[in-house]
């Protein structure tokens, strides 16, 4: 029995009375008395009370030395999932409580009901999508590059005629819409988290969010994860499990396909599962929102954020929405004279003239803590300007120059969300409910998601294009379809070449070299150490000794090539970044995850994310 203690990460023997209930099996939750304390837990291993063991003649005594569990709570975990956290503990650094927990209901479950194994009407689609479907099938696990419109229940429904399938989705509100069409559909669906129980019964076809990677789904024949290059699908709290990777690791012991469904086919799920299965390139073209491009070189500074063109479209067009992306922003630097936009010569990030006093008139880029003087590479000019755009000041002027109400939208609510323009950060593109179809959405200033300080950028601004074209008016008679307007001072970036061709694998051409260069991942594995013990802990995982620890550049930046300390001994290198926060790089998750497992945690808080979502 493993205890749900936190800390304690542990075994320990109890009895089962009477001897082989069939109540009792690997994974039921049961509660014990432990320590003059009853705590909760989960049967992990069982094995039958030999009476001829230790403890004297008939073993009476061994069997009296054992206590028996103080209660059955319910069902809990398939018992292949107990092993699976046992593999997610040491891949994520983490306790296998933590990961068992996720995968138990929220309540305790003491009946199942009814299964329900309809499966879904075999479902009727274009020819190419469902041949490349089966391409994307034969290889577990397969990406299958499906464009922003295209039909993800289509793609379920062809996958449950398979059997019992699991469906990881990145947010509640999709998750309950492909529910609902799946049970038109004739299916027998469980959603999760509110319908676990009907889950573990059995279903054709299992939906949940990120969590639904470690769901029930007895006699699982297929695994599924919807736009699996979101971030939402990766686990917040450490340890920071991705649901793809788990998904496709449970798949892998179970011997069914697994197949990751995006439009956006990252470099991290290319090294997963290797080169994505594509549509024609006319079919990909057309699941794009056509995206019109406004240069923004040549403007004259004092417009602001707002362009000629910008204008027009929102006093014209009658359902618009702006997005404005100021959590977690770069702050941009441009050219006074050329307007160009200040950027990195080594990984193409922006640089920011940092406050320290030490470090006036520098350009440091966020990204690879490349710094260079203060001069423009385009016309060698000293004039800098800062950009520093905001949602709340942009929703004033908006209104004023639209001529017409603006409805705010951010993470923290809504404001006037039926207005027929509405200016926010990327949330807006998350509340389709509140959005609906709309005719423009406007990248106010798409730069600052192509040159954010983060190791992901290009792909997190290729989705964000994705995510709106779902948004944009389909085509009808009569009418034009919807499109994207994308405001930009890097016309010919990567991002946008690979919308407006509806191409993701430019940019994975583009970004790969850069990566394998500077040993970024997926070519490398990295986990971030934070909190009291993360110095000593680095130390120990990369056998970083104390005569070796002044190699170590206090302030480097975390993928920065040069500025770095390794152990002598582990071939693990060991990076600060500063904030007391380090960063452990190793040449593959397993060298990293070994390393970690072995290192003796220290005394004090300790936070490990491996493989981070942002960095």
């Amino acid at each position: 029995m493993l205890p749900a203690v936190a800390g304690l990460d542990r075994v320990f023997d109890y009895l089962v009375e009477p001897v082989g209930s069939d109540a009792v099996r690997v994974g039921t939750v049961v509660r014990v008395d432990l320590s003059g304390r009853r705590v909760g837990g989960w049967v992990v291993r069982d094995s039958p009370w030999d009476p001829s063991g230790p403890g004297g003649p008939g073993g009476e005594p061994a069997r009296r030395a054992l206590r028996p569990l103080a209660h059955v709570s319910g069902w809990g975990p398939e018992p292949e999932l107990v092993g699976l956290a046992g593999w997610a503990a040491w891949r994520w650094a983490g306790r296998r409580a933590q990961l068992l927990s996720t995968a138990s209901a929220e309540r305790a479950v003491v009946r199942l009901p009814p299964a329900q194994l309809r499966a879904p009407a075999a479902p009727t689609g274009p020819p190419e999508l469902l041949e490349a479907l089966a391409d994307a099938l034969g290889s577990s696990p397969g990406i299958l590059a499906l464009p922003p419109v295209g039909d993800p229940t289509l793609v379920v429904a062809a996958v449950a005629q398979r059997g019992p399938t699991l469906v990881v989705v990145p947010s509640a509100a999709r998750a309950a819409v492909l529910a609902g069409r799946l049970r038109r559909a004739g299916a027998g669906v469980a959603l999760l988290p509110e319908q676990w129980d009907a889950a573990r019964a059995g279903a054709a076809v299992v939906v949940g969010t990120r969590s639904a990677a470690w769901a029930p789904c007895p006699g699982l024949a297929a695994v599924v994860v919807l736009d699996a290059h979101e971030e939402t699908l990766v686990q917040e709290q450490a340890p920071t499990w991705w649901a793809s990777v788990v998904a496709a690791e449970r798949a892998r012991r179970a011997g069914v396909p697994c197949l990751l469904v995006t439009p956006v086919p990252t470099l991290d799920l290319r090294a997963l599962c290797g080169p994505p299965v594509r549509l024609s390139q006319p079919a990909e073209r057309s699941g794009w929102a056509p995206l019109d491009l406004v240069d923004r070189r040549g403007d004259d500074p004092r417009l602001g954020l707002w362009s000629e063109r910008l204008a027009r479209a929102v006093r014209d067009e009658a359902r618009v929405v702006c997005v404005l992306n100021r959590t977690g922003r770069a702050s941009l630097l441009a050219c006074g004279a050329c307007r160009a936009v200040a950027r990195c010569e080594t990984c193409g990030g922006a640089v920011v003239q940092p406050a320290a006093e030490d470090e006036v008139g520098a350009l440091v880029c966020r990204r690879c803590g490349t710094r260079r003087p203060p001069v423009c590479q385009e016309c060698h000019s000293t004039r800098l300007r800062r950009l520093r755009p905001g949602v709340a000041r942009a929703a004033e002027e908006l209104a004023a120059l639209a001529g017409r109400p603006v409805g705010e939208v951010t993470a923290a609510g809504a404001t006037e969300a039926g207005a027929p323009v509405l200016i926010g950060t990327e949330a807006v593109l998350h509340r389709a409910e509140l959005v609906g179809a709309v005719d423009l959405v406007a990248f106010l200033d798409f730069d600052q998601e192509l040159l954010a300080p983060r190791l992901r950028a290009g792909e997190e601004a290729l989705a964000l294009l994705a995510r709106a074209s779902r948004l944009v008016r389909p085509a009808a008679r009569g009418a034009r379809r919807g499109r994207l307007l994308v405001q930009t001072r890097l016309p010919d970036h990567e991002v946008i070449a690979s919308a407006r061709r509806g191409d993701p694998g430019l940019l994975a051409e583009a970004e790969e070299p850069t990566r394998r260069a500077l040993r970024l991942p997926p070519h490398s594995a990295l986990a971030v150490l934070s909190g009291q013990g993360a110095e000593d802990f680095g130390k120990a995982v990369a056998g970083v000794g104390a005569g070796e620890w002044g190699a170590v550049v206090a302030g480097a930046g975390a993928q920065g090539a040069g500025a770095h300390g390794a152990g002598a001994h582990s071939g693990i290198e060991l990076l600060a970044p500063g904030e007391e926060r380090f960063v452990l790089r190793a040449r593959s998750a397993e060298e990293l995850c070994d390393a970690l497992a072995k290192a003796p945690r220290p005394v004090g808080r300790l936070r490990v994310e491996v493989d981070p979502a942002r960095i």
